[in-house]
């Protein structure tokens, strides 16, 4: 969107998501799922009753937008006692509270998405409200005082996160004898605002003396953090340093700068998982928290880490500035923090001195082959640079608009800078995914190609843990099994804490015949990225647990799949063929028919041809348990 292009709106947005909603997953993740699910239908026919919209629902978050700022207090207010009453019939250990924030504030558009400070308000106020309650913006509460049978409690003008100002804050009393009553508020006595005006000068006068005496004669000490429990962690511990990387925020007006702050904590989660003595969690986990007001303590707690590496980036003109601050949840205190400020050209030797700095904070030591390992190549070419972050978060987004958009910037970078090895990785992806899309008039050719590009980086740069990884996938979807399987164990020995990588290679240990190793493997991709993983890391346990006779974990695996992604191809393939095989006729079946309303021309003997099995028997067998499901041949 460029600045000509940008359009704006005055609208009242609704933030929610469920407090506790890693717990509850780790406790119960398909009974956790069908109440997220039916939840999230209240919820959306609450806002379309009240002439709005459900602007995306991404995980346990939902956020929405409505023309009336009077609506959406009543929705919220309908929400949370239809869903109060639901809660009331489940288990208190159960029980799936949403917070939800609201705000009336400026909004620019694009397409069907909405960003901004109206946005980040509304998402900041959600995380300040109890599990069950609605916190509002003084704006809409100016709006809303006098209008509806509610009362409210005033919280204070509150510092929220990378919100510029005090926000002023009321909870809303939903109980009926709170109708009519406005707790908290302070007015000033007439006739004595000159008197408040005085006093008001001499505080500040007051507070800047002693901030200047405080940081003349003492050491300034980093602001509280509330301490992670050990036994509240969804994941043991490792017995080695873990670390998450928050998504670092966008200090930018410009939107469009999102996939530079993303693009910068992506790197930097790749070099950390090049290092064998740390724990490194996924950024597919560590992105759910992306634009909330989250704290340390329960990011550690739902990803069961010890360190938090939180930042921001402001980048204008060729220039970057760069905070970032670690953080030990377990103790509570700042380990390291620092601020850079340079030119945004020098932004790969930027991350590797970031990346060191963290380790010698965490007194984690490199041997030397280890220390040259981690580096990588990157670029000069800025602009290169730009197009590729474009395009990465363009091949995320898995359609084939996006992946042809990704192809154009990924042809581009190559042109820009032909020394660059992710501009060749980056276009083998999307060249492959012209096969899974459909979209390739010769698939063979399409993975010949991707092959030939994934060669490419690494003849560039033999340190690119994620294109040996990717090269072995698509090796072993060739049948070239044996190069497959020592191109994923050359990923995982350089980078072991590349949850992708042990994903890809579970695939290779199912097609060749060793499931039960698949498994250990696809566990650990999982530990690494527990939150919100792509589908593939679903795929490959669902064919390991087929393939081992746990048919029941298999069809676990793919129901989870189709719940995020209702139209996803092989989801609903390997469904048909779990059920078939654990003897749930009637329910293979009926996943038959599902999967052939999503493609009316499926056939046994087409299907069978993309499958790469090393055994013909495990070929066959598969044919047959779709046969017997009655998907036609």
């Amino acid at each position: 969107m460029t600045t000509q292009e940008v359009k704006r709106k005055l609208t009242a947005i609704l933030s929610a998501d469920v407090k506790g909603y890693s717990r509850l997953m780790g406790a119960d993740e398909e009974g956790t799922l069908r109440t997220l699910t039916a939840y999230r239908e209240i919820m959306a026919t609450f806002i379309q009753q009240h002439q709005g919209r459900v602007v995306n629902a991404p995980g346990d978050a939902l956020l929405a937008e409505l023309e009336s700022v009077v609506e959406v207090v009543k929705c919220a207010v309908e929400i949370q006692r239809e869903l109060a009453k639901r809660n009331a019939e489940l288990p208190t250990d159960r029980r799936m509270e949403y917070r939800i924030g609201i705000n009336l504030g400026d909004v620019m558009v694009d397409g069907e998405s909405i960003y901004g400070d109206g946005v980040n308000i509304a998402a900041r106020l959600e995380g300040i409200a109890d599990a069950g309650g609605i916190c509002i913006s003084g704006t809409v509460y100016d709006h809303v005082k006098n209008k509806l049978p509610l009362g409210y409690e005033y919280r204070g003008e509150q510092n929220v996160k990378n919100i510029s100002g005090p926000v002023r804050v009321y909870r809303v009393l939903m109980e009926p004898e709170a109708v009519g009553k406005v707790i908290g508020e302070k007015k000033a006595k007439p006739r004595q605002w000159q008197r408040g005006i005085l006093s008001l000068v001499i505080l500040l006068i007051v507070v800047v003396a002693v901030i200047a005496i405080y940081h003349f004669y003492f050491r300034p000490t980093p602001r509280p953090i509330e301490v992670a429990s050990k036994e509240k962690m969804a994941f043991q511990l490792p017995d080695k340093p873990s670390i998450a990387v928050l998504p670092f925020v966008n200090m930018s007006d410009d939107p469009k700068q999102e996939f530079f702050s993303d693009g910068l904590t992506e790197d930097l989660i790749a070099v950390l998982s090049k290092v064998p003595n740390l724990f490194v969690i996924a950024r597919n986990s560590t992105f759910t928290y992306k634009g909330k007001h989250v704290k340390v303590q329960q990011v550690a707690e739902d990803l069961g880490v010890r360190y938090v590496l939180e930042g921001s980036i402001q980048k204008a003109g060729d220039r970057v500035r760069i905070t970032a601050q670690l953080i030990d949840a377990v103790k509570g205190y700042h380990v390291w923090s620092e601020q850079y400020d340079q030119e945004i050209k020098d932004i790969f030797a930027l991350q590797d001195k970031i990346t060191l700095q963290i380790l010698k904070a965490l007194d984690v030591k490199l041997t030397w082959g280890e220390g040259g390992r981690i580096s990588g190549r990157g670029t000069n070419n800025l602009q290169a640079y730009l197009k590729f972050l474009e395009a990465r978060e363009l091949c995320l987004q898995l359609n084939k608009e996006s992946n042809f958009k990704a192809r154009q910037l990924a042809e581009e970078v190559i042109r820009l800078d032909p020394q660059f090895p992710s501009g060749y990785g980056l276009l083998a992806v999307v060249t492959s995914m012209d096969v899974w899309l459909g979209i390739s008039q010769s698939p063979k050719e399409s993975m010949m190609k991707a092959i030939g590009l994934e060669q490419k980086a690494i003849s560039l740069d033999d340190s690119n843990a994620s294109a040996h990884a990717y090269l072995g996938f698509l090796y072993v979807n060739i049948r070239e099994y044996e190069k497959g399987l020592a191109e994923g164990a050359r990923a995982i020995e350089m980078a072991p804490n590349l949850a992708d990588a042990h994903a890809y290679f579970a695939f290779g240990l199912n097609y060749i015949g060793r499931p039960e190793e698949a498994l250990v493997h696809s566990n650990m991709a999982f530990r690494l990225n527990p939150v919100r993983p792509p589908a593939y890391y679903y795929m490959s346990a669902a064919l390991a647990y087929r393939l081992t006779g746990r048919y029941e974990d298999a069809v676990k695996m793919c129901k989870e799949v189709l719940s995020r992604w209702p139209t996803q191809f092989y989801g609903h393939v390997e469904l048909v063929m779990a059920y078939m095989a654990w003897g749930r006729d009637d329910e293979a079946r009926a996943a038959a028919q599902d999967l052939l309303r999503i493609d009316p021309k499926f056939s046994v003997q087409r299907y069978g041809q993309s499958l790469s099995y090393k055994d013909p028997a495990l070929t066959a067998q598969a044919l047959e348990l779709m046969r017997k499901a009655g998907l036609p041949d």
